[in-house]
């Protein structure tokens, strides 16, 4: 027996954590985002193509944790797959592209807001998050968190229990979060786009290499995915190279195209200050013929130069 589409198209999840905290952080981005509009006009602060963005990143969340592919990823790998691809790949990038800080910031009024960037300004917790969010610690966070949750028997406990489950999934949340605002919004700035495209390209190197390993795999790497898919005569290992497949082309194809888009990103930025660079040696070139000019007019007629004077 197969598991029927109609069937599992029902499986939605009332999530006790997930909808409240969509709907929570939503409802204070809008908050956020309309008095910032109000105060300083629509598309000042935030972009409306990044408000797009942030709302875009809150629906991918949803997909990925209220939507049949959650009740989906008990019983298929695939399906588990694409759930943490979604939650990986697809809403941190435009979560953070969102500026989601600086809506929180207005949302919370002059009170809340002074407060808040009081705390964010404290020297300890600077420290803190210019270490964490520096691109190669985050970079080797990140990476250490998806390998460690694939070894089978922390993955499996994640199938077993529901609060590691959460567990597992706020950490490739919160990693990847980090990861993108430190290659996006880090402290390099724009001029660090180079070197964020080569940690996008490292980030999409060592998943397909994970990929692969499950694509390839001659033996199963999470039996308990046979004991739950017996029941409606799934192949599990079809099923598990098809999980590698997820993870290993189109999550490696979306990471190297974003990594291209920071590349172009970072040529765009550098040609940008190449040629301030030379107006600004054009404008002291004039400034200094001007100046040549104006002293030879001085010496050549000394009555000029007194009536100046």
């Amino acid at each position: 027996m197969c598991i029927e589409v109609g069937q599992a198209l029902s499986w939605w999840t009332a999530d006790p954590v997930s909808l409240p905290a969509v709907a929570l952080s939503s409802m204070l981005y809008g908050r956020g985002l309309s008095l910032l509009w109000r105060s300083a006009g629509v598309g000042s602060g935030i972009r409306r193509s990044e408000a797009l963005s942030f709302y875009a990143g809150q629906v991918s969340l949803l997909i990925a944790l209220v939507s049949p592919i959650d009740r989906l990823s008990d019983v298929l790998f695939s399906a588990h797959m694409t759930q943490h691809e979604i939650l990986l790949v697809v809403a941190p990038p435009l979560l953070v592209l969102g500026k989601p800080l600086v809506a929180l910031v207005w949302a919370l009024g002059p009170k809340g807001r002074s407060a808040l960037l009081g705390w964010l300004d404290s020297p300890g917790l600077n420290r803190l998050w210019r270490r964490v969010s520096a691109p190669v610690s985050i970079l080797l966070i990140h990476g250490l968190v998806l390998w460690l949750w694939h070894i089978p028997s922390w993955f499996e406990a994640a199938l077993r229990n529901e609060w590691i489950h959460a567990l597992q999934h706020a950490s490739f949340l919160s990693t990847a979060v980090v990861f993108w605002w430190g290659v996006t919004r880090g402290r390099y700035g724009r001029g660090g786009y180079g070197m964020a495209s080569a940690f996008v390209f490292a980030t999409a190197m060592h998943t397909s290499i994970l990929g692969a390993l499950l694509t390839v795999a001659a033996r199963l790497w999470y039996p308990l995915y046979a004991v739950r898919g017996q029941p409606w005569s799934i192949d599990v290992i079809e099923d598990q190279r098809l999980a590698g497949l997820i993870m290993w082309v189109p999550a490696g194809l979306l990471l190297a195209v974003l990594a291209l888009a920071l590349f172009a990103a970072w040529l765009g930025e550098s040609a940008r200050r190449v040629k301030l660079a030379e107006r600004r040696r054009a404008a002291g070139a004039t400034r200094a013929i001007g100046t040549s000019v104006t002293l030879c007019d001085a010496s050549t007629h000394p009555d000029l130069g007194d009536s100046r004077r």
